[in-house]
């Protein structure tokens, strides 16, 4: 099976979240919804030493995220009415609309926060990678659209023989626990999955995600 994902450069990555609305506008989702968001994540402090001279240990990153679309998905082991399943030809985890029941299992079990329960539909949406794009041969709209091209799009096993196999910082999960189709580059002052030293400053504006 081939089995598609993503890769984020967060050395490129200016936090300028075209990726997050040309996904909304392809999918035509409501304000409260996004199938890809940007995590602002800062932290670090002043310290002042003997001779009153200050300095910094001060960070800030942004980090684009969406369906992982896992090797061991939670949000189809936690569907009571396999309304998500994992693509046996692309590996891409898609939602079946006319089973889903809107009960939002997936929702809860999934660690980045990645499906959501559109109450206007009355069913789950989510990154489906694009499927039918990249089925003609083509990216994933969130890729097409950044500016900085800190996103890519293809075969897991290319994207890691390019970039290695990092698939998590903070204040992503431990990756261990879904086995996420991810690859990532850290940007500068990048903290390490499981440090407790940040925080995410934007919130307000995410959907699903943990502060």
């Amino acid at each position: 099976m081939t089995q598609y994902g993503f890769y984020f450069d967060g050395t490129r990555c200016t936090g300028c979240k075209t990726c997050v609305l040309a996904c909304k506008d392809r999918f035509d989702l409501p304000s409260e919804i996004a199938n890809r968001q940007v995590i602002e994540y800062e932290g670090g402090s002043w310290e002042r030493d003997a001779d009153d001279c200050w300095t910094t240990s001060s960070f800030t990153y942004y980090l684009s995220v969406a369906c992982n679309h896992c090797d061991d998905p939670a949000c189809t082991a936690a569907c009571p009415v396999g309304a998500v399943h994992k693509d046996e030809e692309t590996g891409l985890v898609l939602p079946n609309d006319d089973t889903c029941i809107g009960c939002g299992a997936c929702a809860m079990a999934c660690p980045y926060g990645a499906p959501h329960v559109d109450g206007q539909l009355g069913h789950m949406v989510k990154c489906t990678g694009c499927a039918d794009r990249v089925a003609e041969g083509r990216q994933p709209v969130c890729v097409e659209a950044c500016p900085q091209r800190a996103l890519a799009f293809g075969e897991i096993k290319d994207l890691r023989a390019a970039h290695g196999d990092l698939a998590a910082i903070a204040p992503l999960p431990d990756p261990s626990q879904t086995g996420p189709n991810v690859v990532l580059t850290e940007p500068a002052g990048a903290e390490a999955w499981d440090a407790a030293d940040g925080a995410i400053v934007n919130a307000a504006e995410l959907v699903g995600i943990q502060a």
